[in-house]
């Protein structure tokens, strides 16, 4: 059996990011996915109540998800307010979701402060972006669960595999 699929919302259609739109991922995979009932949604930020839209928030001093998850680093919303420990509820719940429902894979928004993968803002609010991930994909990677971008949906198909189950992989969860 194949594992199942943590999934951005926005990537599925849903407005809620912050600026209150969506940024949906098109794309076959996707489709088979849902019609074989392997993806679980989430919006990390709207799990830990944050409304849509919100201000943009960005993680600072250049630091990264693991940093907010040390307790070293915070995230901060454009106009000042500090959102770290709704992002780490975020976190917290968007692991929970993935370990309850059997994933074994994400596939997040890159850039986010929560679920950025391969690139996030760098905290100065002015475009900057830096290799790193949010505090969400950090901690999904804590855990065990392998996290792709967005722009990296061949790769996860790749990992996958055809028959739903990672090289090497028993059968899957």
């Amino acid at each position: 059996m194949m594992s199942k699929i943590l999934v951005s919302a926005c990537l599925m259609g849903h407005a809620v990011r912050y600026d209150g739109r969506a940024k949906p991922l098109v794309h076959p995979a996707i489709e088979r996915w849902m019609q074989e009932g392997l993806i679980v949604t989430i919006c990390p930020e709207m799990s830990a109540g944050m409304p849509v839209p919100r201000p943009p928030a960005e993680i600072g001093d250049a630091a990264d998800g693991e940093d907010v998850l040390a307790g070293v680093a915070r995230v901060v919303e454009l106009t000042g307010g500090d959102v770290t420990e709704e992002f780490l509820r975020a976190a917290e719940n968007a692991v929970r979701l993935a370990t309850d429902n059997g994933c074994r894979y994400a596939l997040l928004i890159d850039g986010s402060p929560s679920c950025g993968s391969g690139f996030i803002y760098d905290g100065s609010f002015s475009g900057s972006r830096r290799a790193g991930n949010g505090v969400t994909a950090a901690a999904l990677k804590q855990a065990g669960i392998e996290v792709f971008s967005d722009r990296e949906i061949d790769r996860l198909i790749e990992r996958i595999g055809v028959n739903g189950t990672a090289a090497g992989d028993a059968g899957g969860r």
